[in-house]
């Protein structure tokens, strides 16, 4: 279910506002935004590496809290900027590891992830959770990462293209080639029931052109 963003007459929701106490020392703003930021970062995360999904996050809140009152944005920004951490530190994992890439990997090493996820949340409806993972698991890399930026971590394409070092139109592109290669699976396997289909990217059609958040992360 969509989550109710409430606004007070500056345009500030609750999280903007989690988020500037956070950058001011509030400890307890700054779990607000954990419990927010880190199931989407465990799930993208588990897509590159797998298992390892905790330790790679676990290294990218550390940065997170000490570049924190650096950071410049809003909430969404703040998303774009930890997934763009996130990504960083999993490659630099996947290199010391010398791991393969979990778009490679038995999709059974993601369901312990999965566990936590409800299906809204991968926007796929009609099928449940773990054959979503199995089903994205399976997709190429560059379209696994476009959905899960998209669709799971909710970010809109200009900030998924920021974590990904792609165009807009690149990551929309990659995206809905995931989406409908998924939803031509389902539809071969007969998983989806009449009337099922793939939900619509957030946002599609109508990405922000404000700043992504992602800027300046290495």
């Amino acid at each position: 279910m969509t989550r109710v963003r409430r606004r007070d007459a500056s345009g500030e929701d609750d999280l903007d506002r989690a988020l500037r106490a956070a950058q001011e020392g509030d400890e307890e703003a700054f779990r607000v935004l954990y419990r927010d930021v880190q199931p989407r970062l465990i799930r993208f995360a588990g897509a590159l590496v797998g298992a390892d999904a905790e330790d790679v996050t676990s290294e990218a809140w550390l940065q997170i809290a000490r570049d924190l009152p650096g950071f410049s944005g809003g909430i969404d920004g703040f998303r774009g900027w930890t997934a763009t951490i996130a990504r960083h530190r999993a490659l630099d994992h996947l290199r010391r590891r010398s791991r393969r890439p979990a778009a490679d990997a038995p999709a059974e090493e993601l369901l312990t992830l999965a566990a936590q996820a409800d299906t809204e949340a991968l926007a796929l409806d009609g099928i449940a959770t773990e054959e979503a993972v199995r089903l994205i698991a399976a997709l190429p890399r560059d379209q696994a990462e476009a959905v899960l930026l998209r669709v799971v971590a909710g970010l809109d394409a200009k900030s998924a293209g920021k974590v990904l070092g792609k165009r807009p139109g690149a990551v929309r592109t990659a995206a809905h080639r995931g989406l409908r290669r998924l939803s031509e699976r389902l539809a071969g396997s007969g998983a989806a029931g009449p009337g099922s289909m793939i939900a619509p990217l957030p946002g599609a059609g109508s990405d922000k052109s404000g700043g992504t958040g992602a800027e300046g992360v290495r």
